[in-house]
């Protein structure tokens, strides 16, 4: 069984911030933003955010929610 995807990038970067796993200052500076900031991911802001997942091994963001 996966585990079900982010439905948003907030719920994701909250995620990882309640997460046991380290993250450099400016990895949590931006899981911040995210978490506050309701427009839509760059390219290069998603890419972030879905290796942060990948590592903390989280599941990623839900369809369409990449961008």
């Amino acid at each position: 069984m996966t585990s079900p995807r982010f439905p948003t990038h907030r719920d994701a970067a909250l995620a990882l911030l309640h997460s046991d796993n380290r993250l450099t200052r400016k990895a949590g500076q931006f899981l911040g933003q995210l978490a506050v900031d309701t427009m839509p991911l760059s390219d290069a802001q998603a890419e972030w955010l879905t290796k942060l997942l990948d590592r903390a091994g989280l599941p990623g963001l839900a369809e369409g929610e990449e961008q």
